[in-house]
């Protein structure tokens, strides 16, 4: 009886040592399927006391993250946690590098708008732009840095009541979740004004959250959204300094751009009352982690162009981290003009700076005078530098400077970059004006020889070069020696934009690669029309063409200008044609340019014998 009990027992624990190891290979077996972190993330909008929280495979996550192309090592270095993106053409190394970092990803879906001819009541633009996003979707659904879907941003702008637009982004949000049940989904707006919100609310049931891009606004967020209706947890998708429509102008019409301190102050104000004091508040996307030339060279940017970071970046450091970071970055305390800020042409100019490093690093002042914008921007678009004037600076050094005016009138900025020896920058600047109208002569342009040709052949020498690339411009491929069925001779212009989302398009330039800012361009005086060939690959392609983009805000700008919009393109060739009776064609220096909104398909079509005649 005893052997039999002991016997028992031994069968029992080997029985259960046996278990066991079958138990843990099978959990090695499953560890090395699927590692952790390989998968894609579990992320969910729960509710959380008067308002809401994201969790992340369980966990509460709260989104502390920028949106811009700057490193994103040093954007994982400051304590942030996410990126952003406005589309979603080629994110795979975004995606893989995040997940090295640690960070997230809100993967934008970029959705068509109206001031780029997308029509939400044209059934083809609509079904094509759903397939775009259904095949972003596929694509990366399941990475493991993926956070959630911003389905569109600011489309809504001059469309807000149109209910077909919010009805495409819901039917949109609608199979984001059938495809992809780990992932919530967001629409971005511009503001919160209007009807906005109460559209959202009404027609987006599949919309999980609201990203909000507001700017001197940002701190008010919480109390406009609730007055606004607003019940869906929110994201503040973008926020950073004022922009250049909500500050004053002087007397000529110039904004005051705030110094680099003034604007992290505004950030920090930003990010403590408009999204750490709501409850429906997830987090927020600073703008911009990069440098970009919008109404300035450094408005915007949280970086410098290189890549030296201001001080709006040490106090998202500080916010998003708790602690400031080891070295600070200068202090600009002002910069001021001393005497008046308009003067004679070839005038003088004394400019004073106060600015400390915290650390008393060694400091060097870069001064820089750019001609000033005469209109300023407010849809995000890049914008080409205007020009500078090196030799202004007559003497200069940290704390001063001496500078002789250009002879032309207009507009000009004075900037005072400010850099330590640890990456840290400070920047301000200060408008001036030159009296006496515009900031260049009207330089006289070469006359003519008509018919002036832009294409017929590949290899001609043409005077105009389809140099000025514009929007996705990684989209774009042109070949000059198309040989499949050319309108004339033995080549034509192919041209391809491969994106199913976003825009692009290509100017011919005199000179190349120049945005007005260089003398060129044709006296095409007694031209009577701009004449093209074009075609389809598969016919029903809509492009837009134009000459004539160069306004008065630069030196050296177009007379004249004219457009196609939206020209439906089938298989065969056809002649196009823009009038230009009664222009004035005395300088006409972007000579051609075409522009596509993609609808969710990339889009290929040919041009031949452009000329004017």
């Amino acid at each position: 009886m005893l052997m039999s009990k002991i016997h028992c027992q031994f069968s029992y624990r080997l029985m259960s040592l046996l278990c066991w190891l079958v138990f843990s290979l099978m959990s090695a077996s499953i560890s090395c399927a699927a590692p952790a972190g390989n998968g894609p993330a579990v992320v969910r909008v729960v509710p959380k006391g008067e308002g809401f929280q994201l969790l992340r495979n369980g966990e509460p996550y709260y989104i502390k993250g920028a949106g811009g192309d700057g490193s994103k090592q040093l954007l994982h270095d400051a304590g942030a946690n996410s990126v952003r993106t406005w589309g979603a053409d080629n994110l795979g190394p975004l995606l893989d590098e995040a997940q090295k970092l640690g960070l997230t990803v809100t993967v934008g879906i970029w959705l068509g708008h109206k001031e780029h001819g997308f029509n939400y009541d044209n059934a083809d633009q609509v079904a094509q732009q759903y397939e775009s996003a259904r095949q972003a979707i596929l694509k990366y659904k399941d990475h493991p840095a993926l956070l959630m879907w911003g389905i569109g941003n600011e489309m809504e702008s001059g469309q807000e009541d149109n209910a077909a637009m919010w009805s495409a982004i819901n039917n949109i949000a609608v199979m984001a979740k059938k495809l992809d049940p780990n992932h919530p989904t967001m629409t971005v707006i511009a503001e919160i004004g209007g009807n906005k919100v109460k559209n959202i609310n009404r027609l987006c049931p599949d919309i999980d959250i609201i990203g909000i891009n507001s700017y001197a606004g940002a701190p008010s967020i919480p109390q406009r959204y609730k007055a606004a209706g607003g019940v869906k947890p929110y994201v503040l998708t973008e926020f950073g300094p004022p922009g250049t429509w909500e500050v004053g102008k002087n007397s000529w019409g110039a904004v005051h751009e705030p110094t680099s301190a003034e604007k992290a102050e505004a950030y920090r104000k930003a990010y403590q009352q408009g999204v750490l004091a709501s409850p429906l508040s997830l987090g927020s996307y600073a703008f911009t982690w990069g440098n970009k030339q919008e109404a300035t060279a450094t408005w915007f940017g949280m970086l410098l162009s290189d890549g030296s970071r201001v001080a709006a970046v040490d106090t998202m450091t500080e916010l998003w981290s708790g602690k400031p970071p080891a070295n600070r970055v200068p202090d600009l305390r002002s910069l001021k003009i001393q005497g008046a800020d308009q003067v004679e042409p070839g005038g003088t100019v004394q400019a004073n700076l106060d600015v400390v490093d915290p650390e008393n690093d060694p400091l060097k002042v870069q001064w820089v005078l750019q001609q000033e914008v005469k209109s300023y921007n407010t849809g995000g678009a890049n914008e080409a530098a205007p020009p500078t004037y090196p030799d202004a600076i007559v003497k200069a050094d940290n704390k001063h400077a001496e500078i002789k005016m250009p002879k032309f009138g207009g507009g000009y900025r004075l900037f005072a970059f400010v850099h330590d020896n640890h990456g840290g920058a400070a920047v301000a600047n200060v408008p001036l004006l030159v009296k006496g109208g515009d900031n260049a002569p009207l330089a006289t342009a070469k006359a003519a020889q008509l018919p002036v040709v832009l294409y017929a052949e590949a290899g001609q020498a043409e005077p105009y070069a389809p140099s000025g690339y514009m929007g996705n411009t990684g989209a774009i491929k042109m070949d000059e020696n198309a040989t499949n069925n050319p309108h004339a001779g033995k080549t034509s212009l192919r041209v391809d934009y491969t994106a199913k989302d976003n825009w692009g398009g290509v100017v011919w330039q005199s000179p190349a690669n120049d945005w007005g800012d260089a003398p060129g361009g044709l006296n095409l005086t007694g031209a009577k029309k701009l004449t093209f060939w074009a075609r389809g690959e598969k016919g029903g392609e809509k492009v837009s063409f134009l000459f004539g983009l160069l306004a008065h805000d630069k030196a050296y700008f177009d007379t004249a200008q004219g457009k196609l919009g939206d020209v439906q393109l089938t298989t065969d060739w056809k002649q196009y044609s823009i009038d230009l009776t009664g222009k004035d064609l005395s300088r006409i220096k972007t000579g051609f340019a075409w522009t596509v909104a993609a609808n969710g398909e990339p889009v290929t079509f040919y041009l031949d014998d452009i000329r004017y005649e």
